[in-house]
């Protein structure tokens, strides 16, 4: 089963609330919530700066598909 941005945002979408969000700081919410391997391994790639939302992201991950 691939990573889609949907799987992501569930794991991810709380670590925005508090201002931009740093690739460790997702990487924290992610595994806090249990994401699988696979979700951990995308939120790796992302380059280390700032997003100040999750659209942000998706610049640097677009190639991740939206839902199934």
């Amino acid at each position: 089963m691939s990573v889609t941005r949907t799987e992501l945002a569930d794991h991810i979408e709380a670590a925005f609330t508090a201002g931009p969000a740093t690739r460790d700081r997702l990487l924290a919410f992610a595994a806090g919530s249990h994401a699988r391997p696979e979700v951990i391994e995308v939120i790796k790639t992302l380059p280390e700066r700032p997003y100040p939302a999750m659209r942000d992201m998706w610049t640097d991950l677009g190639h991740i598909p939206i839902g199934d």
